[in-house]
């Protein structure tokens, strides 16, 4: 049985952000026949118009999917004969993006994929919230009808994404062979992909490795957080580069390297360390050192601070190995140059 009602105003389900408006809310309650069956399996057979299996798991990764206003994160756990659950669709979002004549900085291109290093502030695709503006629509004017069409005609060539304010090197697809094949290789965590982070004071130990699961935090389904049970497996390898302000370090320069790549991963695992990126006003919790504060202010860094420098891998047609490294965006470098001054 389902039950529609008026949209939803308080999740974020977009990979890059923004309010959930124009969503849409289901109710469905779970047949006695459907009971004590897997919930995703139970909750796709009592939607089987609207939400596929896959779909389902995706939604309860995410904290779409509840139960008396508790997130319900176990796609393996038992459906509840006759209890209504709670999903929240994210709201549709424009089809087809226009072309926009926005500056791209080109590391690499063939005529299977680019390679760009993008800016700060730049979201990876439209979304609620965030219209127009974004890579795709750079690409759309920059690649014209080369552009793969595997990701969807709201994400064209787009294999994995960057959050809108952290910086770096992307990858995508101008052919749909290419994007089956880059997104082969993310799958199976065959990239090198190795982000650069300024903390707040410094993980301990030195150099090390995070494994966590990773979902929707139940308290507040805006935010990941590291979970118990539920979520999916995430898997950061960390080393402090450099700490500055003496002994007990005020701030840190951080190279990550990912193994698998889930949303915020880094920014969740350095927070779970304790040691937030610098400005992050999501995971950010308490305040740094007032001389780590006035750097901030002086280097005019304005969204956390972590950039994506390393991206490699064999190219899935021509198998090239390839591998691009850009340096510290102004913002980030400025800030580093100041926390080096706190010794």
């Amino acid at each position: 049985m389902i039950d529609r009602t008026a949209p939803a105003d308080d999740l974020d389900l977009c990979l890059d952000g923004g309010d959930a408006d124009g969503g849409e809310v289901l109710h469905v309650t779970i047949s006695e026949a459907l009971g004590g069956v897997r919930l995703d399996r139970a909750l796709a057979e009592a939607a089987p118009d609207h939400l596929s299996r896959a779909r389902i798991q995706a939604l309860m990764d995410q904290g779409a999917v509840t139960l008396n206003g508790v997130a319900a994160l176990n796609a393996a756990a038992k459906a509840k004969a006759g209890a209504q659950y709670e999903i929240i669709l994210p709201p549709p979002i424009a089809a087809e993006p226009e072309p926009q004549d926005l500056a791209l900085q080109v590391l690499f291109e063939d005529a299977h994929l680019i390679v760009l290093d993008k800016p700060a502030g730049m979201a990876a695709h439209p979304a609620p919230g965030t219209p127009d503006g974004t890579l795709v629509n750079a690409l759309l004017f920059h690649c014209g009808d080369s552009l793969s069409g595997i990701g969807g005609v709201a994400r064209p060539g787009i294999v994995h994404r960057l959050d809108k304010d952290t910086s770096g090197v992307m990858v995508a697809a101008k052919t749909d062979a290419a994007h089956q094949g880059l997104s082969k290789l993310f799958a199976a965590h065959d990239i090198d992909r190795v982000y650069v982070a300024l903390t707040r004071g410094a993980p301990s130990p030195m150099v090390g490795t995070i494994t966590t699961r990773i979902g929707r935090s139940p308290g507040d389904r805006k935010r990941m957080a590291v979970l118990k049970t539920g979520g999916r497996e995430a898997v950061t390898h960390y080393r402090v580069e450099r700490s500055f302000g003496g002994e007990k370090p005020l701030g840190a320069r951080v190279a990550c390297t990912l193994e698998t790549g889930r949303t915020h991963q880094i920014r969740v695992h350095l927070a779970h360390k304790g040691a937030p990126c610098l400005g992050d006003p999501v995971y950010g919790a308490a305040l740094p050192a007032a001389p780590v504060r006035e750097a901030m202010a002086d280097s005019g860094l304005a969204r956390q601070a972590l950039h994506a420098c390393v991206l490699g891998f064999i190219h899935p047609i021509t198998g090239e190995k390839l591998r691009f490294e850009t340096p510290l965006p102004d913002d980030m470098a400025r800030l580093e140059a100041l926390l080096a001054d706190l010794g």
